[in-house]
């Protein structure tokens, strides 16, 4: 997948093209849907599938003061498109000056003349240009000026959401990763490095592994359900996010127990991911270091039946088929 990180850096010679422009934060089943129908009507038509997003995300630049934390930071976000199989990605860096392009600037200095895009496929709710101005109304308009077709998606629905990056950080801050996971279409997912802690996990509970620290959305403080990859490596585990009060004085962390723990090689750049599969209780105070010791077996317990059961389903599937 070839990567544009600025306008210019696309020749001339690019194109013709379908082409989808958005946030696309978390890569979700709706945008899912947009991406799998670019890049089949692309190689159908013998052009070029690109998706269009923006770095920052603009509600960073637009409400600076906004708390907008992201499901995928870029790089995730990056990897997640490639999987989608599209030819290539530009991301746009969104700035003050590219805040106030008007929709049809977009339109034809972007879409038209830089991407001699051929179609351009939105979900019903997109907006464009400055002052979020354009609507999928106006694009249709612009693009029967500029010479693209335009192609309108509505509203995704799973289970009674509405499949959109915007419930889902609802969902995932609400430490509700099952329903968040069924509107991604994969578990939420924390990818990092690995941190330093204050040694109580190995001192006075059980052997852990802590996340370094974390700038983008982290689920709502509690104890899940997991898997850790560490590496090449991929464990069962039990996860704590949050504050972890029975030490005393307050301090964030994201840590997770090795269900099938065996000594590992760690260095600073090891590459540590973390998915979310159930939720499992709330972070609580206990009143004693053997209270939260026993609390721990209970919540290994829990989720050692929540894998078996999980590879039982698996193999009964499999051998189904």
């Amino acid at each position: 997948m070839m990567i544009f990180r600025r306008l210019e850096d696309i020749h001339s010679s690019f194109g013709p093209s379908i082409a989808s422009v958005g946030n696309f934060d978390g890569v979700h089943r709706a945008h899912a849907r947009v991406l799998e129908e670019i890049v089949s009507r692309a190689r159908r038509q013998k052009v070029t599938s690109i998706a269009v997003t923006f770095e920052p995300h603009p509600m960073r630049i637009l409400r600076a003061g906004s708390d907008l934390k992201l499901l995928t930071p870029i790089a995730e976000k990056l990897r997640l498109l490639e999987q989608s199989q599209l030819d290539a990605v530009l991301v746009l860096p969104f700035t003050p000056e590219m805040s106030l392009m008007t929709a049809e600037e977009f339109a034809r200095k972007i879409l038209s003349e830089r991407l001699k895009a051929e179609e351009v496929h939105e979900g019903y709710n997109f907006r464009f240009g400055h002052k979020a101005a354009g609507d999928v109304t106006l694009l249709s308009d612009l693009g029967k000026k500029f010479g693209f077709k335009v192609v309108v998606y509505q509203e995704m629905a799973l289970r009674g959401e509405t499949v959109s990056s915007t419930r889902i950080r609802e969902l995932v801050r609400a430490g509700q990763v099952g329903r968040a996971r069924a509107l991604l279409g994969r578990p939420f997912s924390l990818r990092s490095t690995p941190g330093k802690g204050r040694g109580y996990g190995t001192k006075y509970t059980v052997p852990t592994i802590n996340l370094s620290h974390y700038e983008e959305l982290v689920p709502g403080d509690g104890v899940y359900i997991t898997r850790t990859q560490v590496g090449k490596e991929c464990f069962d585990s039990v996860t704590n996010v949050g504050k972890r009060p029975t030490f005393g004085a307050d301090s964030f962390a994201i840590e997770s127990h090795l269900l099938d723990f065996h000594p590992l090689e760690l260095t600073d750049e090891t590459e540590l991911q973390l998915f979310f599969l159930a939720r499992v209780r709330d972070e609580i105070r206990f009143e004693s270091i053997d209270a939260l010791r026993e609390q721990i077996g209970r919540d290994v317990q829990k989720a050692s039946h929540y894998f078996s059961l999980m590879r039982r389903t698996a193999a009964s599937v499999e051998a189904g088929s």
